[in-house]
């Protein structure tokens, strides 16, 4: 008797990825571009353009340069490599030449992500054909909770735009100011 020695897939359709997880039922009524990036299994890639604007004051640069922030930039290459199980997707972000990397994971029903000694916990609901996220929480090296309150401006959005996934992406802190807003768009690379 012989069996088959390959490894198992990371996972498989039946199993649902970490988006499907956090938005439940509502993540099968989005656009076609939000659920295909959504609905990586295994590896994938996607790829467009973005434009990113950096704070310039001192705490906002030491602040972003603590998270891994790329620099400011116009009309940048952006390419997005995608690993994703059914527990974990980490995201390796290429934006024009700058990387960032994050490991994001459903616990709770709440959207975990982590860049760098930071953990973020994001509520996700749909509104429109959008997805929103709205940061709730925030960990230092996952142990050490900062107050939520100083991270209600630590937003997002995904949406479909002209048959193509859009995003927007903003984080303003109190005395802090604006440590990054980008946006841009992706496609299947």
């Amino acid at each position: 008797m012989t069996g088959d020695p390959r490894p198992l897939p990371l996972t498989t359709a039946a199993e649902p990825t970490v988006f499907q997880q956090v938005l439940g039922a509502p993540f099968f009524k989005l656009p076609d571009s939000l659920r295909a990036l959504h609905s990586i299994r295994g590896h994938g890639a996607f790829a467009g353009r973005v434009e990113i604007e950096r704070g310039t004051g001192l705490l906002a640069r030491l602040c972003g340069a603590i998270a891994g922030l790329p620099p400011s930039m116009r009309d940048a290459p952006l390419r997005v490599e995608f690993e994703a199980g059914p527990r974990m997707e980490t995201w390796r972000r290429d934006f024009g030449g700058h990387r960032l990397v994050s490991r994001l994971r459903c616990r709770k029903g709440l959207l975990r992500e982590r860049m760098g000694p930071l953990q973020f916990r994001f509520a996700l609901h749909t509104a429109g054909g959008a997805i929103y996220w709205n940061a709730v929480g925030v960990r230092v090296l996952g142990v050490l909770p900062l107050p939520a309150r100083l991270f209600a401006g630590v937003q997002c959005r995904e949406r479909e735009q002209a048959g193509r996934y859009e995003f927007r992406v903003e984080a303003r802190l109190p005395l802090v100011g604006c440590l990054v807003r980008y946006e841009g768009w992706l496609e299947p690379a």
